[in-house]
């Protein structure tokens, strides 16, 4: 089944639902979806071929049913609301609205694309470039980093980002980004990854003592949770992740580099319920 922002059409996503369901169980039936959201078989199958539209009173439960919180039980509340209003203009709008709540588009790296997790300086100078306007002069940007890294360490880290493809020239010595957004997956990627997230773990704790508090935000929570409670505090985390990568391709003309870092880790188990 397709992610669900594939989808500008509610029903679309509870007929590949059940046909997903359907191959794995011969005995799935609209009978069986109905029951679980309150409505009897032949109301199912009209919502399925899109002659009639799911009641409000059963919304609650298909979400349930097809696993959706968050943005995503957001983005088929908005569907819906666009399939039930008879104004092609307000349809538009809502529809719109769903596509704000979509993943943004990202470049996943390759085996040789890993030299970019190398420094932690080098996706901050990538992101330099959107606030410098496409200049990429190695002492301008040397003088704006926090902590300095020199010079040379920056010209490496341009000509390296420029090697990849990660920045695009423009002419007039002037450069874009070739994606708003690097994502990082696979097992074998796992150490790169590791000493990355090391890296600016360790510039985050040196911008206590550094960096004034009105210039970032550093809290942190000790809890007490059971197996559920993480899963979904993990899930949380990922939803939160989108939510920032969203609201940070609204901004216009950006001033600043931030590095976020989220972290959530045991600290004490119960090792007698554990056994």
């Amino acid at each position: 089944m397709s992610s669900i922002y594939d989808y500008t059409d509610y029903r679309d996503i509870i007929k590949d639902f059940y046909t997903e369901k359907k191959k794995s169980n011969s005995k799935y039936s609209y009978s069986v979806l109905g029951m679980a959201i309150g409505l009897n078989a032949s109301h199912v199958f009209c919502i399925v071929e899109k002659k009639r539209n799911l009641p409000v009173r059963c919304v609650p439960a298909i979400k349930k049913v097809l696993g959706l919180t968050g943005r995503a039980a957001q983005y088929f509340d908005l569907l819906l609301a666009a399939s039930r209003t008879k104004s092609e203009k307000t349809r538009r709008e809502i529809l719109d609205k769903a596509i704000l709540l979509r993943d943004v588009k990202k470049h996943y790296l390759t085996n040789k694309e890993q030299k970019y997790l190398s420094d932690w300086w080098t996706p901050v100078i990538r992101a330099l470039v959107e606030i410098n306007q496409g200049r990429l002069n190695a002492k301008e940007i040397s003088d704006s980093l926090e902590p300095s890294i020199g010079e040379k360490k920056v010209q490496e880290s341009i000509d390296l980002l420029k090697e990849l493809g990660f920045i695009l020239p423009l002419g007039n010595d002037l450069y874009k980004l070739a994606d708003a957004h690097i994502n990082i997956s696979g097992e074998e990627r796992a150490q790169a990854i590791r000493e990355f997230q090391a890296n600016v773990m360790q510039i985050g704790a040196r911008s206590l003592g550094v960096i004034p508090p009105e210039d970032r935000d550093i809290s942190t929570l000790t809890m007490a949770v059971d197996q559920k409670g993480f899963e979904d505090i993990k899930n949380m985390i990922q939803e939160f992740r989108k939510e920032v990568q969203i609201r940070v391709d609204k901004c216009g003309k950006p001033t600043r580099v931030l590095q976020m870092n989220l972290a959530v880790f045991p600290v004490a188990f119960n090792k007698k319920s554990a056994k």
